[in-house]
């Protein structure tokens, strides 16, 4: 069992920047890829952000590909999602969640909350 909690959310200006991080316990996550998603009130869950377990391989949304980076720390068992030039359609609740079989994604944290303001 793995327990993920995410944080860094906040109010931000358009333009502006956050580094979100998920912290897990439980076990490690060292041997998992992870990703990110968000949710934003009246939409469905976007994938926006993965990686593999050894940080070799990243993916990105076209939504936010080119602002968004994703990395992580093994020996501390987390990982982060650095987030540039914010938008205000960047506004969702951030989760982290492990990806246990390939492409499917398990362990969600309570997110953490990003709103940009125009």
């Amino acid at each position: 069992q793995v327990h993920l909690v995410e944080s860094g959310g906040g109010l931000v200006h358009t333009g502006g920047s956050l580094r979100l991080s998920c912290a897990a316990s439980g076990r490690s996550i060292g041997s998992y890829g992870m990703g990110w998603f968000r949710q934003a009130p009246g939409n469905e869950r976007e994938h926006i952000a993965g990686i593999s377990w050894s940080g070799g391989n990243r993916f990105y949304a076209e939504s936010v590909e080119g602002r968004f980076d994703i990395s992580r720390d093994n020996a501390k068992n987390m990982v982060y999602l650095q987030m540039s030039n914010l938008k205000p359609e960047d506004t969702a609740v951030y989760y982290c969640a492990v990806e246990t079989k390939s492409y499917y994604y398990d362990y969600w944290g309570p997110g953490t909350q990003v709103t940009v303001s125009s």
